[in-house]
C-alpha cells in the first residue's frame, strides 16, 4: 500500500460556525494504479488533493503516506516528502516564465542539491520523454498551452516520485491538448508511474482505470474506467 487514508476530515472556520469540508474519506492507493477523483466545483476535491499532496492536514483521521504517520511529521518532513516522493501537475503550469523549459524541469534537482551537470542531464532527458527534445532551450511564452503542460509533467516527474498527483491537468487546454496528455499519463502509468487525478469532466475521468466520485465532501468508488485507446 502506498498510501491510505481512514475517517478523514477536514473542517474550516467560517465566522462562529466550522464547515466540515471532508466527511469520514476512506481512500487507499496501491504501487502502479491510476485513479481518477470526480466531482463538481466545491465538492471538496481540492481539499482532498491537498492533503494527499501534503499541502494541509486532515483535522482527524489517519494518513498514511509510504509507511509514514503524516500526522505526526513536522512542517520540514512533509517539505521533504513533496520534493523527493509527490509530483504536482497543476491545471495552469506554474512555470516560471523568466526559464526555460530545461532550468523549469530542473527546478526540484535544485532544491535537491543535484549538480547542475547531472540536472541539466536528467532535465534533458525528461523532455524528450514528454516528446520536447526539440523545445528543451524555448521559454514558456514560445510554448503551447500543451507543450507547457508536457514541461510541467516533466518537471513533476523528474524526481522518480512515488505519486503523480494531477489537479484538472486538461482543465487550461483545447481538447486535442487534453487528449495528448491523457495519452502521455497514460504512458506513464504504463511505465510504473502512481497516478491520482482530480477532474471534473468524465471523459477524463474515464481515462483512468479506478473512479471515485466525491459530493458534498464524501467519496465513493464507482465501476468503470478505462485506458486511452
Amino acid at each position: 500500500m502506498l498510501l491510505s487514508m481512514k475517517d478523514i476530515c477536514k473542517d474550516y472556520p467560517q465566522g462562529k460556525d466550522t464547515v466540515r469540508v471532508l466527511k469520514d474519506i476512506n481512500f487507499s492507493v496501491e504501487e502502479g494504479d491510476y485513479i481518477a477523483i470526480m466531482g463538481p466545483s466545491g465538492s471538496g476535491k481540492t481539499t482532498l488533493m491537498n492533503i494527499l499532496g501534503c499541502l494541509d492536514t486532515p483535522t482527524s483521521g489517519e494518513y498514511i503516506f509510504d509507511g509514514e504517520n503524516i500526522a505526526e511529521t513536522n512542517d520540514n518532513r512533509l517539505a521533504e516528502i513533496r520534493n523527493s516522493s509527490i509530483g504536482f501537475v497543476f491545471q495552469t503550469f506554474y512555470l516560471l516564465p523568466k526559464l526555460n523549459a530545461i532550468d523549469n524541469v530542473a527546478l526540484p534537482l535544485l532544491y535537491a542539491g543535484v549538480r547542475k551537470k547531472e540536472r541539466r542531464e536528467r532535465a534533458i532527458k525528461a523532455l524528450e520523454g514528454v516528446g520536447l527534445g526539440d523545445r528543451v532551450n524555448f521559454m514558456p511564452n514560445q510554448l503551447s498551452g500543451g507543450q507547457q503542460q508536457r514541461v510541467a509533467i516533466a518537471r513533476a516527474t523528474i524526481s522518480n516520485p512515488k505519486v503523480l498527483l494531477a489537479d484538472e491537468p486538461t482543465g487550461a487546454l483545447d481538447s486535442v491538448s487534453g487528449q495528448q496528455i491523457m495519452e502521455l499519463f497514460r504512458e506513464l502509468n504504463s511505465s510504473g508511474s502512481t497516478i491520482v487525478m482530480i477532474t471534473h469532466e468524465r471523459s477524463i475521468a474515464l481515462c483512468a482505470d479506478k473512479i471515485y466520485n466525491i459530493k458534498d465532501g464524501m467519496l465513493s468508488p464507482e465501476e468503470g474506467g478505462g485506458a486511452v485507446e
